[in-house]
């Protein structure tokens, strides 16, 4: 184990091309990138809870990512070297990690974390840096909204190229809702999510989303992140007489809530997001309880060619770890990881310079201008004046519908389809048959 100041820092994985040597002399000197002393290696620290599958694929799509940019010359030519820190999803340790990567290996680049309340409680020591980050996992609108809202100066050298934010995916819930009233003519919706940061725009804004287009919202509720009997919660909606409840659960026991739903045949379908569900592994987890159920997530499940980046970065990905534990995909964090690479070295040798300690405007400059094509889709992020400055945007499609969060569903035989948007589909949507 490494000391970090007075904390401690359980593991550090350094993972990509740069090799034995590399490590060692990162390990040594703390010789910088280049926003240090130059070494001609371009450090990126990677922040996921790696234990978690969430976190596992997130390690190895980006590690994936770096493989690609070395072997196409680095970045400013710039062999590019990344340094993998488990989290745990705690915000202590998010904490202790940064200033590692930050003050001992002068990393150029941060890309990561999963839980809101890391992100948000390593704002302030990343932005006195100055260090680039770029949020690939938490979706709450206030990492952006209250703290670049506040001081753009201060905070312009955080980014998010994905997801779209917890505001923008309220919104596409509702016009799934629309999709879903349209297919089986459902109008009565449950809401019951995570007590967690980046749902409170699923308890606030998504009742109205739903209202709005002529539907009812006939029950809505809060679920402790440590609940693993939710039994209850599915006894409220099922009184609410609700046609489908959509559950947002990325911290409690959701193979619990599934299978409990699923044993006890409630009569509505179980649709909106699902973190644990993303992992292939979840069909064999639950035994096949999951069947019916959807989740919206970044890259449909890598089961759909939403850009022509998609399948080969998921094809590579199964090759390499065909044979590892799970997750057998990407899962989301792992689509956003990848693209942040991509996205990152394009920005950057656009401006010509890496150099965030004296050259950090034309950096931003520069981010705010790439319109990169990504494995998630088009990517671009809103300008300083919008709503959600240095956010990635939402793109949509004729019918106004926001296109780059897609909800996939567990069918028969344990396959994952995507069922919408129409235009991405791999299959139509499924009514559970009990109902």
């Amino acid at each position: 184990m490494k000391n970090a100041g007075n904390k401690t820092v359980k593991r550090r994985t350094f993972l990509g091309a740069a090799g034995a040597g590399t490590v060692t002399t990162a390990l040594a000197g703390c010789l910088g990138g280049i926003s240090g002393e130059d070494d001609d290696i371009f450090r990126i620290g990677h922040l996921a809870p790696t234990r978690s599958q969430m976190g596992l694929g997130a390690e190895r799509s980006i590690e994936i990512a770096v493989d690609e940019v070395n072997d196409d010359g680095g970045i400013l030519d710039q062999e590019v070297e990344l340094l993998s820190e488990n989290t745990e999803g705690q915000v202590d340790e998010g904490t202790a990690v940064v200033e590692s990567l930050i003050q001992e290996d002068n990393v150029d680049l941060l890309v990561g974390t999963f839980v809101s309340e890391v992100t948000q409680g390593i704002m302030d020591f990343v932005a006195d840096r100055n260090v680039p980050f770029i949020i690939t996992g938490s979706a709450d609108p206030d990492s952006i909204t209250e703290f670049h809202g506040r001081d753009y100066e201060e905070y312009k050298n955080v980014f998010r190229t994905g997801p779209i934010n917890s505001d923008l995916q309220a919104e596409a819930m509702g016009q799934y809702a629309e999709f879903l009233s349209d297919e089986h003519g459902w109008e009565d919706f449950a809401i019951l999510a995570d007590d967690a940061a980046w749902t409170g725009p699923f308890i606030e804004r998504l009742p109205d989303e739903i209202e709005d287009l002529g539907f009812n919202v006939v029950h809505a509720d809060t679920m402790g992140i440590e609940t693993d009997d939710f039994t209850q919660y599915l006894d409220d909606v099922d009184s609410a007489d609700a046609d489908a409840v959509f559950r947002f659960i990325a911290h409690a026991d959701s193979a619990a809530f599934v299978s409990t739903w699923q044993s006890n045949e409630y009569p509505f379908a179980v649709e909106g997001i699902n973190v644990p569900g993303m992992s292939p592994a979840f069909w064999d987890a639950t035994e096949g309880a999951c069947l019916y159920e959807t989740t919206s997530q970044s890259g449909a499940g890598g089961v759909t060619e939403l850009t022509d980046r998609t399948m080969p970065f998921v094809e590579e990905y199964e090759d390499r770890y065909a044979d590892e534990d799970p997750p057998s995909k990407p899962m989301y964090m792992g689509f956003n990881s990848y693209d942040a690479v991509h996205f990152y070295r394009e920005a950057v040798e656009s401006a010509g310079t890496a150099d965030y300690e004296n050259e950090l405007d034309g950096i931003v400059d520069a981010m705010l201008s790439t319109e990169h094509t990504g494995a998630t889709g088009e990517m671009v992020l809103y300008d300083e004046d919008s709503e959600y400055p240095n956010d990635v945007q939402e793109t949509r499609d004729e019918d106004d519908y926001i296109s780059n969060f897609p909800m996939t569903q567990w069918q028969e035989g344990g396959e994952v389809e995507c069922v919408f948007p129409e235009a991405d589909a791999t299959a139509d949507h499924v009514a559970p048959e009990w109902l």
